[in-house]
């Protein structure tokens, strides 16, 4: 007997689209089960929004395969999909009113007046807005369009929601608060999401996978810590912020670089590699102990410092340290390197 349970709710098989002799996607193979959060990651042009776009319906494929519940869907059109779609723009009627907005998808769907009026209930109980049904769209701030838009996309029950930079427009506070309420709503709902944004602290306070895209392909896939803590390349470690990179020859427990002599984890691949050191590797000593550096900048970010450093030799060093220790910009350290903030990266 099959066991249907193991099938992905969603997946691409070879997904491939051109713009011309560009391949915008090249033969993405990714798949997302049901209940799962995916975020997918990645600089403008690296694809992630023609990813979404395809599983849609709203952008054909030149090559391979969507399948959404193990059916294919090529040439299904997007209403038929049974995906839930939420726009960075969140894309509100104005003429309707905020009851009129979320129950759009259901009065698609053809669902009575009686399941329309209390679905819109309970879903802007959800999101936040209890009582809002008679609300003008022109009077919500940016962070209660968000909560209605939401509320639409969700009001049919798609098997998946997609989500195209959902909390783009909004300012940082606000969004940081936002995604926090978005995870707890997903969990409670069991909703299974494909989303696609560009702000790392958004998909890994969303997620619980990450897909980082470069070119049209995928760089890395992993949980948010994964990705994190073992960024697979320099692409992915610069692409999240780390610009402790330099070239190193390993031998035995330790790495030699323009920094000097770096630990590494026990069992590093020996020889030749490029090699990142997290800014929370990077301590500060007397500068009798350590690397001699010159601190050049400070930049607060909230329980650390970011000290930016400048080294005899080789590229700048960024260090974290809390914010009672931090040098003053001029002063002369040392620094010293953890080997458990040390990562060997491919190509």
């Amino acid at each position: 007997m099959t066991d249907t349970a193991a099938k992905p709710l969603l997946d691409l098989q070879a997904a491939t689209v051109r713009f011309g002799a560009r391949a915008a996607l090249d033969t993405v193979d990714l798949s997302v089960a049901a209940h799962e959060i995916v975020c997918v990651l990645g600089p403008s042009g690296s694809g992630k929004s023609t990813l979404l776009r395809a599983v849609a319906g709203l952008q054909p494929l030149d090559s391979g395969r969507v399948l959404l519940e193990g059916r294919d869907q090529t040439g299904v059109p997007v209403h038929k999909r049974g995906v839930g779609l939420m726009f960075q723009d969140h894309q509100l009627f104005p003429q309707r009113d905020v009851g009129g907005n979320v129950a759009f998808g259901l009065r698609m769907h053809g669902a009575g007046r009686a399941e329309q009026t209390e679905r819109v209930a309970e879903l802007l109980e959800l999101v936040g807005l209890p009582g809002a049904q008679r609300r003008a769209v022109a009077t919500l701030s940016g962070g209660e369009q968000q909560r209605v838009a939401l509320a639409r996309a969700l009001a049919p029950r798609p098997a998946l929601l997609m989500l195209d930079e959902p909390l783009g427009q909004l300012d940082r506070s606000l969004r940081e608060r936002l995604v926090v309420e978005l995870r707890q709503l997903f969990e409670r709902l069991g909703t299974t999401v494909l989303a696609v944004t560009h702000d790392q602290g958004e998909a890994f306070a969303l997620a619980d996978r990450v897909v980082v895209m470069r070119d049209g392909r995928i760089a890395q896939s992993g949980t948010p810590l994964e990705v994190w803590q073992r960024p697979a390349s320099e692409f992915v470690a610069r692409f999240l912020g780390f610009d402790n990179v330099v070239e190193a020859t390993v031998t035995g427990e330790a790495a030699d670089t323009v920094w000097g002599k770096i630990p590494v984890p026990a069992g590093a691949p020996q020889g030749g590699a490029r090699l990142l050191v997290r800014p929370a590797g990077v301590r500060l000593v007397p500068v009798a102990d350590g690397l001699p550096c010159t601190v050049l900048a400070r930049t607060f970010r909230g329980h650390h410092v970011a000290v930016q450093l400048r080294p005899a030799d080789g590229p700048l060093l960024e260090a974290e340290c809390p914010l009672r220790d931090a040098p003053d910009v001029g002063a002369q350290v040392g620094a010293v390197f953890a080997a458990d903030e040390v990562v060997l990266l491919e190509g």
